[in-house]
């Protein structure tokens, strides 16, 4: 089903609201946020917002990062290869496929340079404390990657981490940490993000993983998904999507919203990110990017349900997934759901 408004403008320049809070049919608040939908050329088909700006794609640009490794060596295919463009849940299969990928290349776990947290989701979360656990590299939900970009390292002989090189005042680590921006690892992950997005990075950042973050637009961000969701059969793009499509558990969690829309509607593949980041490729080559601007995850999955509901795209899950529910005295009493007058 075409969409009625024209591509974006330079005079859109806030965000717009996209969903409501409504409990007990009394609206409470707003969600604001940006949305685009691009074409199979890249080119812009919808959008509400502001989506022509550098943003950071936070974890939606863990596949563009996969990219950028597989070009340079990284043998990685199927489950660990969703996995290297994961935000894990921290489940066990999680832990045991990152514990792999190290494997691979004759490391463990302590090669990890993520920041030791505990695991994302609040049920496996709670396991892991009752269990006897504290916070650990391994568990911090981008693990996969830096498992990823360890075995990439490994592969071209870069150097990994030096422990006399810790971080300048700025945050920057040294030269010879996988991590830094002027690692070769880094500057081939940069080139992938460019050429997928089809502009240039605007800003580069550090992420909560401590990797660097590259600022694209949320267009960009959207052509990418588009490109890698419909990209040919043999291409390391398709390898990605296809990754995510057959383990999307890998790519997120067992009971994950982005997994369960991504088992039930063909050929999507999709990825979240930090502060309610969300970008999704459609089978036929379209992309759709969105960014909550308070960065709330309970308007995300909602906002998404609606632009593919806006789309033609028809689910079960999608029309589950169009409102988030809100509780009250243990009963729900309303929901977040899509703003009429942005998806009408």
């Amino acid at each position: 089903m075409p969409l009625t408004a024209g591509p974006y403008s330079a005079a859109v320049t806030e965000p717009v609201i996209v969903a409501d809070v409504v409990r007990s049919d009394f609206v409470e608040g707003h969600h604001r946020g940006s949305v685009v939908v691009t074409n199979p050329d890249g080119s812009v088909e919808w959008s509400a917002g502001v989506v022509d700006r550098p943003m950071f794609p936070r974890s939606s640009n863990k596949p563009m990062q996969a990219l950028g490794m597989l070009r340079h060596g990284l043998d990685l295919d199927g489950e660990l290869l969703a996995l290297a463009g994961a935000s894990h849940s921290g489940e066990q299969f999680h832990l045991d496929g990152v514990r792999r990928i190290l494997a691979g290349v004759g490391l463990d776990e302590s090669a990890l340079r993520t920041p030791p947290q505990y695991p994302v989701e609040d049920h496996v979360r709670d396991a892991w404390v009752r269990a006897g656990h504290g916070p650990e590299r391994i568990t911090m939900n981008c693990s996969g990657k830096h498992a990823a970009m360890i075995a990439t390292c490994v592969a071209n002989g870069w150097p990994i981490h030096d422990p006399a090189q810790e971080t300048s005042p700025d945050g920057v680590w040294g030269d010879d940490d996988y991590r830094s921006p002027r690692h070769p690892l880094q500057q081939a992950i940069r080139t992938a993000v460019e050429d997928s997005a089809g502009e240039k990075v605007a800003y580069v950042a550090v992420d909560g993983c401590g990797a660097p973050i590259l600022a694209i637009s949320l267009a960009g961000l959207a052509r990418s998904f588009g490109l890698f969701a419909a990209a040919a059969e043999g291409t390391l793009e398709r390898r990605i999507a296809d990754a995510f499509r057959q383990y999307p558990e890998y790519a997120s969690g067992s009971k994950r919203d982005e997994a369960e829309l991504i088992r039930a509607v063909p050929g999507l593949f999709g990825k979240v990110g930090a502060e309610s980041v969300y970008a999704v490729g459609l089978a036929d080559g379209r992309g759709i990017a969105l960014k909550i601007e308070d960065g709330s995850a309970r308007a995300r999955a909602v906002v998404m349900a609606a632009v593919l509901k806006k789309l033609g795209v028809e689910h079960e899950v999608i029309g589950k997934q169009l409102h988030a529910p809100l509780l009250g005295g243990g009963v729900q009493v309303g929901s977040v759901r899509p703003h009429s007058a942005t998806f009408a």
